[in-house]
């Protein structure tokens, strides 16, 4: 076993009379892949700022290997002083470091070094912290939320980027697909203590709720034990005193048990309030275009979004997915061309950057308007610190400032005023900002459930898949695309046309290469498919077929609730496999669609 980089061993914290951790464990290796999870304000960021050597815990032991470099990239990045986003980056340097790393790194993200700190936008912050972190090549990197305001096309950069590199991670992200990408590891953070499992996020899932599972039968089998014990004592203690003694004593101990046991925490509860059917048609839009100076944003785009569709809005920051949802919407007029909206619409909008949150207001007041203590859902008063429990505030919650509240606590509290709205098309931008996995899935269910329309911006790929039925996306020079399905059926598509552009393009060139053949030719020089392309093309469909058979068996094989504690060997070698056959169908069913579609092309 390799010698540990950094260890957390037996780490205890308390804030405010709460303890946040209780005997909290952490071990990196050599080329860990490591994931925190947990759900919010359950101490990740705070472990994570321990490992660093930012927070000194109450006790426990911090162990860092001498020679291991270990540098921490925060949730919020503090510029402090400096003039310039270049001296920041190169402050993260080694004594031995060669300074135009900062600078070829910067240029890696898309910046130059001379930024003032003070007007860079989100992204551009994120990327010169990133820079930063990464600049002097750390054995041990800790990264806390890395993908917070970048773009899908940052994001899959910073996946590959960390891919390649050879330190230690260990990595908080509320982005599962980013989780299931990179992590070999996963540490679970479940009411102050750390669970581990060594395997990657992809299995988490299923671990977390077998763990919880038996968690609550072993807490029933106690809780019948307690019963029996006082059906015992109420009989009268007589005779063998010593015996009764100890039983009384037994007794006293697993009340104290259950008393001082910490609940797994519960389920935010999400429904939306109906508002009514709407017409069949929410928008048409046709040939809108919409320009900010010389910079065109939206350019000859038409659409047609009707009742029950789900429309996702992908592309990098700052090409106007938020002012296209506007146009959409009608909140925003296009230069020119024409949106209809249809008849009976209740918009409710989620907005990215919580303007509407008035940091002096209380909770209570943010959901009841200030008016009185009750929220209307669906026609029926509820009391707003029963509706706030759905969302896992406390009642005590009901006069605490906005301003004291964490990233998730805000998140939750604009989803709890929006779904409060009666509606029949929600607009979300960026809802999955600061949401725990938990949360995410549920506000998943809910819109999977929701009888309404929903149009929706985000930069979570694995929430897209699960929710959107199209996605809208930017291309080059305010131009917009529409596919059909969620968003990694749009990269199988864009990759479809790409190839149909290449295969064009070599048809041109070979054209132009013989001097022979006029344009009017060109389109009819074509190659042909290899032998080795025929041969995929035809063997693909059985292999495909031979997965999917070994996806059912398997699944079918997972689905003994009782394997894991029976054979936690096979339960461990049927998941791998499972994860492998699934990635191996994902990269047959690419190959083979990349292939049909060359041969439609050559074909004609």
């Amino acid at each position: 076993m390799a010698a540990a980089l950094l260890t957390l061993r037996d780490i205890h914290l308390t804030f405010g009379g709460s303890p946040l951790l209780e005997g909290a464990n952490l071990n990196v290796e050599p080329g860990d892949r490591l994931c925190l999870v947990g759900r919010n304000g359950s101490g990740k960021s705070t472990l994570m700022r321990i490992a660093a050597g930012l927070v000194q815990p109450d006790s426990g032991e911090r162990f860092v290997h001498p020679s291991a470099a270990v540098r921490y990239l925060p949730q919020e990045p503090d510029f402090g002083e400096v003039p310039n986003v270049l001296a920041y980056v190169e402050a993260g340097l080694g004594p031995t470091d060669d300074p135009y790393l900062a600078r070829k790194l910067l240029d890696d993200f898309g910046l130059t070094g001379e930024e003032d700190p003070a007007h860079l936008s989100g992204g551009e912050a994120r990327r010169a912290a990133l820079a930063r972190a990464l600049v002097a090549n750390p054995d041990v990197l800790l990264l806390d939320e890395p993908t917070n305001h970048l773009d899908l096309p940052a994001i899959e950069w910073l996946e590959k980027t960390i891919h390649g590199l050879r330190s230690a991670i260990v990595l908080i992200s509320h982005d599962r697909r980013f989780l299931e990408t990179l992590s070999k590891k996963t540490l679970w953070i479940d009411r102050g203590r750390t669970r581990d499992l060594p395997q990657g996020f992809t299995h988490f899932e299923p671990w977390r709720d077998k763990v919880l599972e038996e968690e609550e039968i072993e807490r029933h089998k106690l809780d019948r034990k307690i019963v029996r014990e006082e059906q015992w004592m109420h009989g009268g203690v007589t005779g063998r005193r010593k015996r009764n003694v100890r039983r009384v004593r037994e007794l006293k101990s697993m009340r104290q048990t259950v008393r001082e046991q910490r609940q797994a925490q519960g389920n935010v509860r999400l429904a939306a309030t109906d508002g009514g059917m709407s017409s069949r048609l929410i928008v048409e839009a046709l040939n809108i275009t919409k320009s900010y100076g010389a910079r065109p944003i939206v350019t000859d785009f038409s659409t047609v979004v009707l009742r029950g569709d789900r429309i996702g809005l992908v592309g990098p920051n700052g090409a106007g997915k938020t002012t296209l949802l506007q146009i959409l919407t009608g909140e925003l007029a296009p230069d020119s061309g024409t949106v209809r909206l249809g008849q009976s619409l209740e918009l409710v909008t989620l907005d990215q950057r919580r303007d509407e949150l008035n940091p002096e207001w209380t909770v209570g007041e943010a959901l009841t308007g200030g008016r009185g203590d009750q929220v209307v859902i669906n026609g029926k008063a509820r009391h707003v610190a029963s509706y706030m429990k759905d969302f896992l505030f406390t009642s005590e919650q009901v006069r605490s400032p906005l301003k004291v509240l964490s990233g998730g606590e805000r998140g939750r509290l604009m989803l709890a005023r929006a779904l409060a709205k009666p509606s029949n098309v929600l607009v979300l931008d960026e809802p999955t900002n600061d949401l725990d996995l938990e949360t995410l899935d549920l506000l998943q269910e809910l819109l999977a459930d929701y009888p309404g329309t929903v149009i929706l911006v985000s930069h979570d790929r694995d929430f897209l898949d699960r929710v959107v039925t199209s996605v809208i996306a930017a291309d080059d020079g305010g131009l917009w695309s529409e596919y059909p399905g969620g968003y990694s059926d749009m990269l199988a598509q864009r990759k479809g046309a790409d190839l149909q552009r290449r295969a064009q393009m070599n048809a041109k060139n070979t054209a132009a290469g013989n001097g022979a053949a006029s344009p009017a030719d060109t389109g009819k020089i074509k190659r042909k498919l290899s032998f080795k392309e025929k041969h995929a093309l035809e063997t693909l469909p059985a292999l495909i077929d031979r997965l999917n058979g070994e996806i059912a068996r398997r699944q079918n094989k997972l689905a003994d609730g009782n394997l894991y504690k029976k054979d936690p060997k096979t339960f461990t070698e049927t998941t791998a496999a499972l994860a492998k056959s699934q990635s191996d169908l994902a990269a047959a069913e690419e190959q083979w669609l990349e292939l049909e579609m060359l041969r439609q092309e050559l074909e004609g």
